[in-house]
């Protein structure tokens, strides 16, 4: 059975939505719901890509600055965190689907008189949320370094920085929540103006901290820590001076069972598998580790490329999910389908010109983070091994989007933990094992999207199928 949000074919108070729609004044929300697509697409899509860029290029800027001031073994002591951050970021942003496929959902089926109660638990939850990874990251930390193979001369640095950095998860769970309720009626500008003035601080901070108060990697940390606590406030004053009905009071923030039930069955496979997926990540780290402090530079220097071209991919899967779920609210199946295609195509295509553009110019690129011909060369091989097939990443992305608009969570879940973990694992004992080369390690990756992507889509058009003729004839339409 495919697990739908809300009944499309009645059970609401028509008068009310009704009036709720008519009432509804929301300046910045989007008809995702009727005429031509691609432009809406892209430009719903573009500011989430340039958000995600946009955080992503202001750590880029952590990493230069202590690249470029601090040395090698800061750089590596930050990079050797990369992977135990992408965890707990992963899992959050993968969470925070629920809530805005919800919520979409509803906006589609005309359900706006349920908004109030879904928005408010989701913000709730998300600060029950943040506060409880804040204490597992702490305990967790120093475990996961030693497991890794973290050296021993940069591991006091390492623990240092994600200490601090976990201060601020509370800060980033909540952003996410709140931008995911944005984003479900259209809003994806203002939250990528807030990352826009976040980040120009945190660059200002960590040069203060890094240079003039010589606090090396916590200073970087603190800098980033700063800037979560300010995106977090501005995405919440925002929900809280809307003048609709996504109107946020603080005061009438509450968890209601039924509302969490709806978001998390299709966040936690989400959350589960996202984080699962930068799980693996760790395992391959423990691999790099074996080269040493270079390597592992080098490799974290090579992955903020990696993910400005992720990114595009990321922001045309959410992009999918919000689009196709209200459309699946309002019984438009074939709309759905239309969204999907779109949607991989502009995420494949551009997220591999980016890392293209990053392949031909890698000399200028690396050098900017780095001076050391080592640590450059490590990143050169990753880039090459990577870049040339980055585009695959929409295949999972969108493809897993694609079924959790339909109310299929699991499934995408179960594909990206055996296509990452279990196969990453066992390519660690056997490919790696065997060909005990940085060039071999790297080679997990691409074979891995490849693999997880092609499952996904396969999966997905076998669900589309089904719905179609089920609902062939039914209220279900173009």
């Amino acid at each position: 059975m495919v697990a739908k949000f809300g009944n499309v074919n009645g059970g609401r108070d028509e008068k009310k939505d009704k009036y709720l729609m008519e009432k509804s004044t929301n300046k910045k929300e989007i008809d995702m719901l009727n005429g031509p697509l691609a432009g809406k697409l892209i430009f719903f899509a573009l500011p989430l890509a340039f958000s995600s860029i946009l955080q992503q290029l202001f750590n880029s800027a952590d990493v230069a600055i202590v690249g470029k001031f601090c040395g090698n073994n800061s750089l590596a002591a930050v990079g050797a965190n990369v992977a135990i951050v992408g965890v707990f970021v992963n899992l959050v942003v993968g969470l925070s689907v629920g809530p805005n496929a919800a919520l979409a959902n509803l906006i589609g089926s005309g359900k706006k008189s349920g908004i109030h109660d879904m928005e408010h638990t989701a913000i709730g939850f998300g600060a029950l949320l943040g506060f409880l990874l804040m204490l597992i990251g702490i305990v967790t930390a120093k475990p996961v370094l030693e497991l890794s193979g973290t050296p021993e001369e940069i591991m006091a640095a390492a623990l240092k920085y994600i200490y601090i950095y976990f201060i601020g998860m509370p800060f980033i769970v909540i952003y996410n929540f709140a931008a995911a309720v944005l984003r479900s009626f259209g809003d994806t500008k203002r939250p990528m103006y807030v990352l826009f003035l976040t980040g120009v601080i945190n660059v200002v901070l960590n040069l203060f901290f890094v240079i003039v108060c010589k606090l090396d990697v916590a200073g970087v940390a603190i800098a980033t820590t700063i800037s979560n606590i300010i995106s977090a406030v501005a995405v919440i004053i925002f929900l809280c001076r809307d003048e609709g009905e996504f109107k946020l009071h603080l005061r009438q923030l509450e968890i209601k069972k039924s509302q969490l039930r709806k978001m998390l069955q299709i966040g936690i496979p989400t959350g589960v598998s996202s984080a699962v997926f930068s799980l693996s990540n760790i395992f391959i780290q423990s691999g790099i580790n074996t080269f040493g402090a270079d390597a592992i530079a080098g490799s974290s220097l090579e992955l903020t490329f990696e993910y400005f071209s992720y990114d595009i991919s990321s922001a045309f899967a959410q992009t999918a999910v919000t689009f196709m779920s209200q459309n699946y609210g309002a019984g438009k199946l074939k709309r759905c389908n239309k969204i999907f295609c779109m949607c991989l195509a502009f995420g494949f295509f551009f997220a591999q010109l980016l890392s293209t553009i990053f392949l031909i110019g890698q000399d200028f690129f690396i050098y900017i983070y780095t001076s050391s011909a080592s640590v450059a060369a490590y990143a050169a091989v990753r880039l090459h091994f990577i870049g040339g097939l980055e585009g695959f990443t929409a295949t999972y992305e969108v493809g897993g989007s694609g079924m959790r608009a339909f109310g299929r969570s699991l499934e995408p879940a179960i594909i990206t933990i055996l296509g990452t973990v279990g196969f990453r694992l066992l390519w660690l004992i056997t490919v790696f094992k065997t060909i005990k080369t940085f060039e071999s390690l790297m080679a997990v990756y691409m074979t891995s999207w490849i693999l997880t992507g092609g499952t996904i889509l396969f999966l997905y058009f076998r669900l589309y199928k089904k719905l179609l003729k089920e609902h062939e004839g039914s209220v279900f339409e173009a």
